[in-house]
């Protein structure tokens, strides 16, 4: 399978996993754009075969609704950025990118919990500041832990 074949496999999770295929989504519209892209971009090059998938593999990994929006955003974004760059003038181009808008539009939820995972691995730990307010929190962040996981020796005690 190719890249664009698994573009297009992801595009479609993602936009019947959102309900859009009812609304206003012509997936048969969509294909054709997108075989126009594979064109611009020479998608059938022989390396566009060589190792693993880019996004369907890292799709199986999150499993849950939440989860999946997280991951979903960021892909949706990636795909963004590489029509960032393209001739904007192409209708196919403009149709799938506003297609992809509106798709990150309805996911703004995940990409802020993208943003906010983010933002916690650039933390500088060693700052010693940041070392106080994180130990001042360990309790609630642990009680919080506590509500979100239940351990079978917590089950039976409750």
């Amino acid at each position: 399978m190719t890249f664009q074949t698994y573009s297009l496999f992801v595009l479609s999770i993602i936009m019947i996993y959102f309900g859009r295929v009812e609304n206003k989504l012509n997936l048969l519209q969509l294909q054709d754009d997108i075989d126009k892209l594979k064109a611009d971009f020479n998608s059938s090059h022989s390396d566009v075969a060589d190792g693993r998938p880019i996004f369907t593999e890292r799709l199986s990994n999150w499993t849950e609704r939440n989860e999946k929006r997280i991951i979903l955003s960021q892909i949706v974004s990636m795909y963004l950025k590489i029509l960032e760059n393209t001739d904007k003038s192409k209708a196919h181009v403009r149709n799938i990118s506003e297609e992809l808008y509106t798709l990150k539009a309805s996911l703004s939820d995940g990409s802020k919990k993208m943003e906010d995972l983010k933002n916690l691995t650039e933390l500088k730990m060693n700052d010693l500041k940041i070392q106080r307010k994180a130990v001042n929190e360990l309790f609630s962040v642990l009680q919080k832990l506590g509500d979100t996981t239940s351990s079978p020796s917590r089950r039976r005690r409750q």
